[in-house]
């Protein structure tokens, strides 16, 4: 925070100086932080301009005033300028050559240039992966004269926005936004000298618990702290930031949606995709797994059908094509059904009938006869007799990262999640595949929600942090518009809403288990195939085999399952 102090303005000038920019469309503080989403940036400026009286507004009896030396003044215009940070205006203002009121810039939204949401921008950055606290609060706040010095700040507060100003949280209700007290100061240092995790923390628990004015402080502070070219923790943190501030505007599902309208070009995305599909090994372990099981569990079979109910772009199924051509005694008769979805089509920039033509040119080159089944409808609307089983077909059912976007029991009693295991069920199926992220977001509460994402994300990022540059543009937008949207939505949207609900894989034994599936373990050739695959990445990924199924895991922290049942 600059604090510009002259002998000849007054208090007046800075009240006015307010509100002159307060009909910029913009909202005052402690709104539930709706500034964040109105119009993209809501940094405040204003320029602070007294006299020496007004300068005992932000300073406790006997602080030094504006002609102390450098070092001590520094530190008693921390302590106050730590506390005022509760106004926020209009960024346009900087054009203006009107100095911030608080220090940093605030968090862009998604709808306006958020570093989620914006496309191809050279300026991906919250803050500068060098950006830290900047400025510490001091103890001077916290001496004897901390009631006093609340009552001048409140009582400069009520000079600058006026006696008649209301503030209301989202509901619309009257808020008080009192100061803070002392217990509630010292545990604001406390949090603040722990770091960035801290405070994400400590601001995720205060949303968790309604507490709006904390929570706002905090956010302010992690707006100082993010960044989505810097280290991973501060790239995750700059995304559940986003997720928090929509949380509390109760706009988690505007923005979910309108990401999902602004994604990027066709072709670009497509590029995304396929950079993670590169830089980590966890598309490529849910292809290899599936398609051992597949493979052992079709062996000799004449005719096969299988089921992919997220097909994307259809790569797994060359390399599966490709082995059994190689079969001895010829190639079976391959048909495969394509269920869609919207970012799949959206990436390969347009339907089905381009997977079709693409896996069929494979399976000519390696004479495989082959039919396509396109079936352009989501995993939850899907019906029996879309899937055109025929008797004398071998089937196998593939589920790649798609079960967890079903809705299950605890958002809707249709419980498309168990319904659709219980329908596969009954075609009998030779194998079931089912690769899924080991994370538990599904029906946790809001704060183990957010501790279960962070841990999970933080080490996702790291794994992506090995590989490529931090600042690389392309690694930034591949987090973005591939990892950071589902983020937002763990963290911000309730409900029906809430579409990305994973599960760990015991939970998801036990639902195959109701639906009549027992395990199918994978076999000892897929466990040695993905360990040649993990020999061309980092040492730290991990691959663990328990009860039949394979854990790929980063450090101590597993990340994907990959299963079989039958």
């Amino acid at each position: 925070m600059n604090i510009q102090w002259t002998s000849d303005d007054s208090v007046t000038k800075m009240k006015s100086q307010y509100l002159l920019v307060s009909d910029e469309n913009y909202l005052t503080s402690y709104s539930s932080v709706q500034p964040s989403l109105v119009h993209g940036n809501s940094q405040g400026h204003y320029d602070v301009s007294s006299h020496e009286d007004a300068i005992s507004y932000c300073m406790p009896n006997g602080s030094p005033g504006p002609n102390c030396s450098d070092e001590i003044q520094g530190a008693n215009c921390t302590a106050c300028t730590s506390q005022l940070n509760y106004c926020t205006l209009d960024s346009s203002l900087s054009a203006r050559g009107v100095q911030s009121f608080y220090s940093s810039p605030s968090t862009h939204s998604y709808s306006s240039g958020s570093p989620v949401s914006q496309q191809d921008s050279g300026q991906h950055l919250h803050h500068s992966p060098d950006n830290t606290y900047g400025s510490t609060m001091g103890y001077s706040c916290l001496t004897n004269e901390e009631t006093n010095l609340r009552h001048k700040l409140q009582e400069l507060e009520r000079m600058m926005l006026g006696p008649d100003l209301e503030y209301r949280d989202n509901s619309g209700t009257m808020h008080d936004h009192g100061m803070f007290g002392p217990d509630t100061w010292r545990q604001m240092l406390e949090i603040q000298k722990g770091g960035m995790m801290q405070v994400l923390i400590a601001c995720a628990n205060a949303v968790a618990d309604d507490n709006l004015m904390l929570a706002e402080w905090l956010i302010n502070e992690l707006k100082q702290m993010v960044s989505v070219s810097g280290e991973p923790m501060q790239r995750v943190a700059a995304y559940m930031l986003e997720g928090l501030i929509a949380r509390l505007a109760s706009s988690g599902s505007t923005i979910y949606k309108s990401l999902r309208c602004k994604e990027p070009t066709s072709s670009d995305l497509l590029s995304y995709m396929h950079t993670l599909y590169e830089v980590c090994p966890y598309f490529k372990f849910a292809y290899m797994s599936a398609n051992g099981a597949i493979a052992e569990a079709l062996k000799g079979e004449v005719k096969v059908h299988i089921i992919d109910f997220q097909i994307a772009q259809g790569s797994q199924w060359i390399t599966l094509i490709q082995a059994l051509a190689a079969r001895p005694g010829g190639p079976p008769h391959v048909r495969i059904t394509g269920i869609d979805d919207a970012q799949s089509a959206h990436a390969r920039g347009g339907g089905l009938q381009l997977v079709g033509k693409r896996l069929l040119a494979v399976a000519k080159s390696c004479n495989v006869p082959f039919e396509f089944n396109p079936a352009a409808i989501s995993g939850c609307d899907v019906e029996l007799e879309m899937l055109e089983v025929r008797p004398d077909e071998a089937l196998a059912v593939n589920f790649p990262y798609q079960l967890h976007h079903m809705p299950d029991e605890s958002v809707s009693t249709c419980n498309h999640r168990d319904r659709l295991l219980r329908l596969v069920k009954s075609l009998s199926p030779k194998v079931v595949t089912l690769v899924e992220q080991e994370c538990n977001t599904n029906t946790a509460p809001f704060f183990p929600r957010f501790m279960e994402t962070l841990n999970y994300y933080t080490a996702m990022f790291e794994s992506i942090d090995v590989t490529l540059p931090r600042t690389d543009k392309k690694r930034i937008s591949t987090e973005q518009h591939c990892v950071a949207r589902d983020i937002v939505n763990i963290i911000a949207c309730e409900g029906a809403e809430r579409v990305e609900r994973h599960e760990l894989l015991d939970k998801w034994r036990a639902r195959l288990s109701m639906a009549g599936f027992r395990p199918y373990p994978l076999s000892s050739l897929v466990n040695s195939t993905i360990k040649t695959l993990l020999q061309s990445y980092c040492e730290h990924y991990t691959l663990e085999e328990r009860d039949g199924a394979l854990y790929l895991g980063w450090k101590n922290r597993n990340l994907v399952t990959s299963s079989a049942w039958w």
